[in-house]
């Protein structure tokens, strides 16, 4: 009796062995190849259980679920103007052709890591070499970013493998590009000062000159226009004095004389010496008995 049991369980053993080496799974993160001596003869993408032929026949699986691969160390690539940069990149790609993969390079990933970061270098060297430090920082970063992502995604499908995208991390000057890039700046910033100062002191020359000019207009017209104005009125005032000297030329000259005699003796320490028969005393001496 325990012999027949044994028996029976060794049966069951075997036969549970050999239906785990009948059925395989594949899960939503993979899809497999299924091999015969060597040679692909399936390839399950749908996640299931299946069927395999032990001992015949055996299964590869292959992820497919998008990965990153980052670059260990900075590349050194020069720009459009000679100047060297120090670049971080990574790259997100996944199998969409898992037969290809297989074909290309075996389902190894490492192989695949290298064949995407030789594309993706000598894409960087090719865009960075075409453009300046301004377009690679800035500028045209993402248009960089693109055109290195379909590049190396053409390259990529030849392997079974898309590309999913490709970044810059770092875009940075090397240590002996740094010194001669502070130096052109400080070259380019002292240049446009100077130029500035240069159109600054012009301007104001410009300025003074037309302030000295237009000061120059204001005094003429204004001494013009004063010298007019005396003239008016120095013609005004022999007008009247004329006018007043016709109406009576005695009585004139008599209002004349008194207005000298003022001006003379207006002050207490005043001293005048004249002929007393000077026509300066002549109303003093016919005061009051006409004029002749």
């Amino acid at each position: 009796m325990n012999r027949s049991f044994a028996s029976i369980l060794v049966v069951v053993v075997l036969l549970l062995a050999s239906l785990s080496f009948t059925f395989f799974t594949v899960d939503q993160r993979q899809q497999a190849i299924v091999l015969q001596l060597g040679e692909i003869k399936s390839v399950k993408k749908q996640p299931g259980l299946y069927l395999k032929i032990p001992m015949l026949q055996n299964v590869v699986y292959i992820d497919t679920r998008v990965r990153t691969l980052d670059t260990p160390d900075s590349d050194l690539i020069i720009t459009k103007e000679k100047i060297n940069m120090l670049v971080d990149s990574f790259v997100k790609w996944k199998v969409v052709d898992p037969k290809q993969f297989y074909i290309s390079v075996g389902g190894d990933e490492r192989r695949a890591d290298q064949r995407l970061m030789n594309v993706v270098r000598d894409g960087l060297r090719a865009e960075f070499n075409k453009r300046t430090v301004d377009d690679v920082v800035a500028g045209q970063r993402e248009q960089v970013m693109e055109s290195l992502r379909q590049n190396a995604d053409r390259d990529a499908r030849s392997i079974g493998v898309q590309v999913v995208d490709v970044r810059l991390k770092r875009v940075d000057y090397s240590e002996d590009a740094e010194s001669s890039v502070f130096e052109r700046m400080r070259s380019e910033r002292t240049r446009v000062a100077n130029e500035r100062r240069s159109i600054g002191a012009a301007v104001k020359e410009q300025i003074q000159a037309d302030a000295e000019k237009q000061r120059d207009i204001l005094v003429s017209q204004a001494y013009r226009d004063a010298q007019r104005t005396k003239g008016e009125g120095d013609a005004k005032a022999a007008a009247l004095y004329a006018q007043a000297y016709s109406a009576n030329p005695e009585f004139y000259a008599f209002y004349r004389s008194l207005d000298a005699y003022k001006e003379s003796f207006k002050g207490k320490e005043d001293v005048l010496v004249i002929d007393q028969n000077s026509d300066f005393f002549r109303y003093f001496k016919h005061a009051g008995k006409g004029s002749k």
